[in-house]
């Protein structure tokens, strides 16, 4: 079967996964504040002045779906380890698509709970499989801007979704529940996109090699870095890497999830752990699923809180562009320090804005969603709608693709499907929690919501400095030694120019490897073979 060789072919089918995501996000963001979907799922009397589900119950069926993700990320390390990458991607296409004609047809909140965990579990195991699959397939030099395009499509489907979800508002004239069936039913649209394309595209030549398949992985090596050559020597020295690596982990026990809490792995562990943990603690996702509760705050209504509303999300696809371009050249380590440093700010500045220019407002900004707590008017108002624009400018070309592309970088083979699989996990489950915890947070504590996300955005500064090491421009094996060699994090630099070299086949390999010292683990074992 005809196979696509071109790696940004390759990631554009790839990422459809991470599309589903963001069509979730917009499928409850832009349907929530809506009239229909709160006298539907009305949970108040039918004379109480506001409506739809209860604050905390809203915050569940949010959260659903992340919960779902928690138990799909989990388990995906050991379907892909079991089935491949490609195909336990496509085992989340097909669940997908169950979940999206449960939640299409929801007759109550238990179904509607029921489809998005589903959906959940599908998205867990894409959003954890598809960044894997990318980073063991493309080059080391063009492997932040290729994984990274995971959060550009999150972006574009959340964009996309919005505008889908906006425009059925208006179906029936805004009467009756089509608003929110038809959105929540086009979803299966990109899982079915991505299940047909993935048949299209090689398999990973790292899990091909990891099965004793040899001939296989050298063909797609050649196929995506050889450009038909298979002795080309960017190719010959992948497939020799390779090798030793396979061989070196043969050597070892078979590979369990404990075997990442082992004194050699268990600091990558944490490293690729709270990047996911502290992506979600930036607060982004929370403004992504309840953005409406927070324009509500500042006076917005109707048609003009939609519109917004949506204009972040075009924020967010507009601002992910640079980093896709330049994170290989920025490093990891900048990037995430810069983008937490602005974060902070804007969340601050919120806080201080709701704090002193804001009134209370116990049913609610709008008088009928309680979550709208605060009431904000006049140029206050129009200056929180600008810190949170500003945040989002903040966060798309910094933790939103670099969260994605760091965590596969710091593993070897023999245990990254399931090292990433818990990384991605601990961020469902963090965003699981969040989601249910905004909406009551926001009735109780108001602005100081915004305090605890600056806080939590101070504390990353630190943390990405002193144990976050840089990993751009360096092969995978070469991150396998740099973490082995001990060097701290602060002093660890980016590598392009040699990387570069190479894989325009204008180094010789043997002259490229002693441009790198080895760590003293790997020259042992090199000892002990002669």
């Amino acid at each position: 079967m005809y196979e696509i060789g071109n790696i940004y072919f390759i990631t554009a089918i790839a990422v459809i996964g991470g599309g589903l995501f963001g069509f979730d996000i917009a499928s409850m963001s832009a349907i929530i504040g809506t009239t229909q979907y709160k006298t539907y799922f009305n949970q108040y009397p039918p004379d109480a002045e506001t409506s739809g589900p209860l604050p905390d119950v809203q915050g569940g069926i949010t959260a659903s779906m992340p919960g779902g993700s928690f138990l799909g990320a989990l388990i995906s390390g050991f379907l892909s380890d079991i089935l491949g990458r490609k195909k336990a991607i496509q085992v989340g296409c097909i669940v997908w698509c169950i979940g999206s004609i449960i939640v299409c047809a929801s007759q109550n909140i238990a179904m509607l709970v029921v489809g998005r965990i589903l959906n959940g579990f599908s998205v867990g195991i894409c959003s954890a499989q598809v960044p894997v699959y990318i980073s063991e397939l493309a080059p080391p030099s063009k492997r932040g801007r290729l994984v990274g395009c995971q959060q550009w499509a999150i972006t574009w489907g959340i964009m996309i979704m919005f505008y889908i979800s906006y425009g059925c508002n208006y179906i029936n004239n805004g009467e009756g529940t089509a608003s929110f069936r038809v959105p929540w039913g086009l979803q299966m649209i990109p899982a079915i996109l991505l299940f047909f394309g993935l048949i299209f595209l090689p398999e990973s030549p790292r899990w091909l090699a990891r099965k004793d398949r040899w001939d296989e992985s050298h063909a797609v090596l050649t196929l995506v870095h050889g450009h038909g050559d298979p002795n080309s020597p960017f190719v010959m020295r992948e497939l020799q890497e390779i090798k030793e690596m396979c061989e070196f982990e043969r050597n070892n026990a078979d590979v369990t999830y404990l075997e990442l809490f082992k004194p050699k792995m268990i600091n990558r562990t944490h490293i690729g752990v709270f990047t996911q943990v502290w992506s979600q603690l930036t607060g982004m996702n929370v403004m992504m699923y309840y953005i409406v509760y927070v324009f509500g705050m500042a006076g917005l209504k109707g048609d003009t809180l939609l519109v917004s509303s949506s204009i972040q999300y075009v924020i967010n696809v507009c601002m992910t562009v640079p980093a896709l371009i330049y994170v290989d050249r920025w490093g990891r380590r900048p990037t995430l320090l810069v983008g937490a440093t602005l974060m902070a700010i804007f969340m601050y500045a919120n806080a201080g804005l709701l704090a002193n220019y804001g009134t209370y407002a116990p049913n609610g900004a709008d008088g009928e969603t309680k979550e709208m707590s605060t009431s904000i008017t006049g140029p206050p108002s129009k200056a929180v709608i600008a810190c949170t624009y500003l945040f989002v400018a903040s966060y798309a070309p910094t933790w939103g693709p670099v969260s994605w592309v760091y965590p596969p970088e710091l593993y070897p083979l023999r245990v990254r499907g399931k090292a990433v699989a818990l990384a991605t996990s601990s961020n469902w489950i963090m965003n699981f929690a969040l989601s249910y915890f905004v909406p009551p947070a926001f009735v109780n504590i108001q602005w100081k919501v915004y305090v605890i996300f600056g806080v939590f955005n101070t504390a990353m500064i630190f943390h990405v400095f002193f144990m976050f090491p840089e990993t751009a421009g360096k092969t995978l094996e070469e991150v396998e030694d740099m973490f082995l060699g001990g060097k701290p994090a602060w002093k660890t630099r980016v590598v392009t120019r040699s990387t570069l070299a190479l894989e325009r086949n204008e180094v010789d390999p043997e002259k490229f490897a002693t441009m790198h010292n080895e760590s003293p683990e790997r020259a042992e074992q090199a000892e002990g073979k002669a």
